[in-house]
């Protein structure tokens, strides 16, 4: 336990929650990443906690669920999606230490991770409350798993327990239960739900790696969980199943098309939901608002470009860029070709899983340990996981290139995220497009 946070303090000993109130900077810890072996933990049916046969595995979650249920401190741990940097859902004070630890804005609300529906139901839905038959197909396929849906903070019968920080004082809260074993198995054995965003800076590519927590988060947080690379690479798909119709509020790692598959008629008609909520729009899920997944590199997006080679070298001519002083890394997947001036290449993948799995790492990699200056990245089409891999990378990106119009449109992101756009015409039937 680290002596240096306070204890938590539960939602019903504060009255009038200020949510805008800004959330003092984040303390000072000597950061522990602790080894933890995920195939050694099992789910037995009828068993709340896991069999762990692995030692070394069982003492580390252990001490990760210590310091959540005697602190109101926050943990980095491993989900299939992405790491994840998680606070008991249930307390302010906890969900306040991710807001700070991640410099997040504190109108972002967050997802509730939970180890199974039992748990849910116990410690979450409000009373009497059942889960909408909306949801039963896709809960049965994609639970545990990278899908989150949303439910109502309240009813007219009860109210639910999570914290107003957790939902940023929205009617509904997010939740999902990660298919990872680590993740579960710390959940349950704190019978604690889980809040828990990417466990990054805020702004910054999401975390595959439990090196990428460290980078980001050494100091600010006392534990890691390393469990190896996350295998899906993007974050969940959030879905809002009380709507009419159901919308896809942020497209992760269950695709639209498996969607409107599984979940039958009532998701057939589907909406998908804007890509970019605007300035002072309420928003249900994070992903939705404010800038996201970005390198200090500058990263350039280039959308049906062919083989790549034209439209980057047009790029680099257009822009004066000197390639013997600036350092220029190509994240390429199914169709571009190296060029001589770009120096560091990083292979995303031929197929969208792969694709998926490899781009925040390889962000990570070409920004971090390459120290580059610029960043080109192969777009990809939206179908299957493209839809995913696509919203990421257009948020990431400060410029998007595309080719086959005859338009240039330009705008520039400045205070208070307003918008500057211009357009005019030019011969290279291309757009631009700078964030």
């Amino acid at each position: 336990m680290s002596s240096s946070s306070s204890r938590c303090i539960r939602r019903d000993e504060i009255e009038n929650v200020e949510l805008m109130k800004p959330v003092i900077r984040a303390m000072s810890f000597a950061t522990k990443v602790l080894k933890v072996d995920a195939e050694s933990i099992h789910f037995l049916p009828g068993q709340r906690v896991p069999y762990i046969s692995d030692k070394e595995t069982e003492t580390n979650i252990k001490s990760a669920c210590n310091e959540l249920l005697s602190t109101s401190n926050v943990i980095g741990f491993p989900t299939e999606t992405v790491y994840g940097l998680g606070g008991s859902a249930l307390c302010d004070e906890s969900v306040k230490s991710i807001y700070r630890a991640k410099s997040r804005p504190i109108d972002n609300p967050l997802i509730v991770h939970v180890s199974s529906i039992g748990q849910l139901e116990r410690k979450l839905l409000p009373k009497g409350y059942k889960i909408p038959k909306i949801y039963d197909k896709l809960i049965e396929a994609f639970w545990p798993g990278p899908l989150t849906i949303l439910l109502p903070n309240s009813t007219a019968t009860g109210k639910s327990p999570v914290s107003s920080f957790v939902t940023a004082n929205q009617d509904t809260f997010a939740v999902r239960m990660p298919q990872h074993p680590v993740a579960r198995a710390l959940i349950a054995m704190s019978d604690l739900p889980l809040a828990a965003p990417s466990a990054n800076s805020s702004t910054k590519p999401s975390p595959t790696l439990a090196q990428h927590v460290m980078h980001d988060l050494n100091g600010k947080i006392p534990i890691i969980l390393d469990g190896g690379p996350s295998n899906v690479g993007v974050e969940s798909t959030v879905i809002d199943g009380l709507s009419d119709p159901p919308m896809l509020l942020r497209p992760g790692g269950v695709s639209l098309e498996q969607l409107k598959k599984v979940g039958g008629k009532e998701w057939e008609n589907v909406v998908v939901a804007k890509r970019n909520a605007n300035e002072d729009e309420k928003v249900k899920t994070p992903g939705m608002k404010y800038k996201h997944y970005s390198p200090e590199a500058k990263v350039v997006l280039f959308v049906n470009c062919g083989d790549g080679e034209r439209a980057m070298r047009e790029y680099i001519e257009l822009n004066s860029i000197d390639t013997h002083t600036t350092k220029i890394a190509l994240l390429k997947s199914k169709k571009f070709t190296d060029l001589k001036e770009i120096c560091v290449v990083c292979e995303l993948g031929k197929i969208g899983e792969d694709i998926s799995r490899n781009l925040f790492k390889c962000l990570r990699q070409v920004d971090e340990e390459d120290k580059v200056d610029l960043i080109f990245v192969e777009g990809v089409d939206e179908s299957d996981e493209g839809l995913a891999i696509m919203n990421r990378l257009n948020k990431a990106a400060m410029e998007v290139v595309r080719k086959n119009f005859d338009t240039v449109e330009q705008s520039s992101t400045i205070e208070q995220s307003s918008t500057i756009e211009q357009s005019s015409t030019i011969e290279q039937s291309e757009i631009v497009e700078k964030h």
